[in-house]
Formats: structure tokens, sequence, C-alpha cells
């Protein structure tokens, strides 16, 4: 379901969000994120919309809220979602 980009960024980026790592290879990556049912967004825009539907961003500006610990930015521009 998630692509190669996708799990290899969460895999090595994973600290952002927790305290520890939850994975430690591409297979456990690609399960976790399938478990948790990781979002991947194609924008910004669409980041923000389902951040506004998901947790409370009042008072947040779009920067705040795409540096998020949640969120991860792919290196094609679309955005991976994981809610810890």
């Amino acid at each position: 379901m998630y692509d190669k980009l996708t799990v290899e960024t969460f895999l090595k980026n994973q600290l952002q969000l927790f305290p520890e790592r939850v994975v430690e290879d591409y297979e456990e990556a690609s399960e976790f994120l399938e478990d948790v049912c990781a979002v991947v967004c194609k924008n910004k825009k669409e980041v923000i919309e389902y951040l506004e539907d998901a947790m409370d961003t009042t008072g947040m500006d779009e920067s705040e809220i795409l540096s998020s610990e949640e969120v991860f930015a792919l290196s094609d521009g679309r955005y991976l979602i994981v809610e810890g």
C-alpha cells in the first residue's frame, strides 16, 4: 500500500515521532504504517485539511502544522501523516 519512498522516509525519521525506534527494517516499517493507517497527502493543502479534522489546530499556522511531529515531508513534495 505504501511506496518505497514513504516507507524509507518513515524508517529513517521515526524518532521524530517516537522516543525510541518502533521498527528496525523496511518490512516492519511497511507493516507498521498499515497497522496505524498512516495517510499520504499529495500536498500541503491536504495535510492541513486532514489535520484540521483529526486534531485541534486552532491557532496554528501552516508552518506549525507542517512541522508537527506526526507529519513527515517526503522528498517528492508529498507528506506522510502518522498518528502515534
